[in-house]
């Protein structure tokens, strides 16, 4: 990934210093599984432990000649570790043994910093929440005005959701972290499956139930398609944001720092660039995940059309993931709410906005729904410019005897009380932000 759009914690987890790092950790592991069983020599796996390093410089240089990374990878530790132990480096392996295992390695730590930044962000989600609980506002469907809510609420549903992707995030990062030393085939032709065994509980890894030459590319769509899902939840977000930061509506305003400019030709603008940036990235990583799917089908036993493919979707993927889900964090966290606009907004459907509340205690003063709705509807589309809904109500109900008789502008005037709806954010805000506290206190409880 570009550095615009990576962070540096987990951009080195990506390196090729990384990588290898993580196969130097396998390899070690499994020379001594080997000198555990008699296989090699104790010797050689001491030796392959105290001197086993590389450089990356090094293995790029033997790489332009062989042509296969993983050659180059054993060639050079094999040079530090010198002969004769050398020659245990690798043993009994193929390729995949050892980049499967370490990519295990590699996307087990790419997970855990992902989950940081998405653990940052949930937090910043629940202190808006609840300081937002009852912020009035209105909220729209098709667009257009439809009942009250209030941006606690709104909030409290993209935390309940990013909750939910946490947890396929983490089920999806454990089936992942699988070991694999079956060998070419996958038939153990060359090391036992204790070697496995011991390496994969070193590692702290499961042992792959049956693998090919390779751990089933299953496992790596599962996560992309998780990752895939989670950009599907700060896309809604910030297209939520994108849209209440319009002219139009001005509810809500990404921070503008001094010095930004937001055109090159109109120097009014403060446009909604983060959010803007953010949803195009979730395209990319949408993107990746369709990607992934088509790696599941290798001929045979194994091909090398993964390979490529991943070197490119796997860090990307993650450094996009790492990169939106902080960016949006800095959003939310600076973010300016205007209650007063919010207020304004809500004035403008003129009291419309209760209709709902006005049909059912209509319906409940022994009206028929239809009777009830007739008169809401034709009330709604005739009010006039500054007229409020309920007062064209009242006055519609003071000229007609039967609905004088079953409906009082008292109950009319009570049933749209903020109160009324005050109570139920707090119980909705109050429901999401318990069950997000259990969750945190379980994973602090877990550590």
């Amino acid at each position: 990934m570009i550095a615009r759009y990576s962070r540096k914690n987990m951009t080195r987890i990506w390196t090729s210093e990384n990588k290898y790092r993580h196969m130097l950790e396998v390899e070690k592991a499994v020379a001594r599984a080997e000198a555990k069983r008699g296989i090699i020599p104790r010797k050689a796996a001491r030796d392959i432990e105290a001197k086993g390093r590389f450089r990356v410089s090094r293995i790029e240089e033997i790489e332009s000649v062989t042509k296969h990374d993983v050659i180059a990878f054993v060639q050079n530790v094999a040079e530090f570790v010198g002969q004769p132990s050398g020659a245990y480096v690798h043993f009994g392996l193929t390729s995949s043994d050892v980049l499967d295992t370490a990519l295990s390695l590699t996307l087990r730590e790419a997970g855990e910093e992902l989950l940081k930044t998405l653990d940052q962000l949930a937090e910043t989600l629940a202190k808006l929440t609840k300081k937002h609980v009852t912020t009035l506002m209105a909220g729209r469907t098709h667009g257009m005005h439809a009942e009250p809510t209030s941006f606690g609420v709104k909030l409290a549903g993209f935390l309940a959701e990013l909750g939910r992707h946490r947890e396929r995030l983490e089920h999806a990062m454990e089936q992942a972290a699988v070991g694999k030393l079956s060998g070419a085939v996958g038939t153990y032709t060359t090391l036992p499956p204790e070697v496995e065994s011991d390496v994969c509980r070193a590692l702290k890894l499961t042992p792959e139930t049956l693998a090919t030459q390779v751990v089933p590319r299953d496992r790596i769509a599962e996560v992309l398609v998780v990752l895939s899902l989670l950009a599907g939840f700060w896309e809604r977000l910030a297209v939520e944001l994108r849209h209440l930061q319009r002219t139009e509506v001005g509810e809500a305003i990404e921070n503008f720092t001094p010095g930004q400019k937001g055109s090159s030709a109109m120097p009014h603008k403060k446009n909604p660039i983060s959010a803007e940036n953010i949803s195009g990235l979730a395209r990319l990583v949408r993107g990746y995940s369709a990607v992934a799917l088509e790696n599941m089908a290798l001929w045979h036993e194994r091909d090398i059309s993964h390979s490529s493919v991943e070197r490119v979707i796997l860090p990307d993927a993650f450094i996009v993931c790492d990169y939106a889900l902080a960016r949006l964090n800095d959003v939310l966290s600076d973010l300016y709410i205007d209650k007063e606009r919010m207020r304004a907004n809500m004035g403008l459907s003129q009291g419309q906005l209760f209709s709902s509340q006005i049909l059912l205690l209509m319906v409940k003063n022994g009206l028929s729904r239809e009777d009830a709705y007739k008169i809401v509807q034709e009330i709604s589309h005739t009010l006039k410019s500054r007229q409020d809904f309920i007062e064209a109500l009242i006055e519609r109900v003071s000229r007609d005897p039967l609905l004088k008789k079953k409906i009082r502008p008292a109950d009319l005037r009570a049933t749209v009380k903020e109160a009324n709806f005050k109570a139920r954010f707090e119980m909705l805000t109050g429901r999401v932000l318990k069950r997000a506290m259990k969750r945190s206190n379980q994973r602090k409880a877990r550590k």
